[in-house]
């Protein structure tokens, strides 16, 4: 079966998803599965092979698609100050703190956030986002109200996060939570791990869990 018209018109901004071959139809298909739930999504492969542009098309075939797609770089950011900017702060809450200001997580209410390179939060930081995932509600730093999630979450990663693992770079309860779900949904499809290039096409995989 074909996508809507209105989704298939969205997915012609991702032209490298659309050029015919048989392993990027696969990735499509794949994609489509998922749109429509809120299952959280992890999407791996190496730096270049278009995990942004899976990410932009899960989101605009998604329910959530006239929502806010936020991308956060969370290797581009200071470590000391990721914090604040996936949960926002609250006046008063470290020296500068001037004012309050919300979190990207807020900035993403009804649509869709998009972590990218999430193997390099800190793991401190780790274990926040994993009760976020868990609970969906967090606190803004230096806060007490607790603030509900109503967004969707999409990580990529560019490494190899069972190397990470082996070394302690990286939260085994974070590692499975990333590739399951559904949140929120009654679908069964778990998650996606996905690696795919620009021009040739690549591999994906796919699973369902019982």
């Amino acid at each position: 079966m074909g996508l809507p018209d209105v989704r298939g018109r969205d997915l012609t901004d991702h032209g490298p998803l659309l050029d015919g071959s048989p392993k990027m139809r696969a990735i499509l298909t794949i994609i489509e599965n998922i749109a429509d739930t809120d299952a959280t999504v992890l999407i791996r492969g190496e730096s270049g092979v278009g995990k942004d542009l899976v990410a932009r098309a899960i989101h605009t075939q998604s329910a959530r698609r006239h929502g806010p797609f936020v991308k956060v770089n969370c290797a581009a950011i200071p470590s000391e100050l990721l914090e604040s900017e996936l949960f926002g702060h609250e006046k008063g809450a470290f020296t500068g703190a001037h004012r309050r200001k919300p979190g990207q997580f807020e900035y993403a209410k009804g649509g869709t956030i998009y972590l990218d390179e999430i193997a390099d939060l800190p793991l401190a930081l780790q274990a926040k986002l994993l009760h976020v995932l868990q609970d969906f509600r967090f606190t803004r730093l230096g806060g007490h109200g607790e603030i509900a999630v109503e967004a969707r979450v999409i990580a990529a990663t560019n490494r190899d996060l069972e190397h990470a693992l082996a070394r302690g770079e990286f939260r085994q309860d974070l590692y499975y939570r990333l590739g399951s779900g559904p949140r929120r949904s009654r679908s069964w499809w778990h998650g996606s791990s996905l690696a795919s290039t620009r021009s040739t096409g690549g591999r994906s995989s796919w699973r369902r869990r019982r």
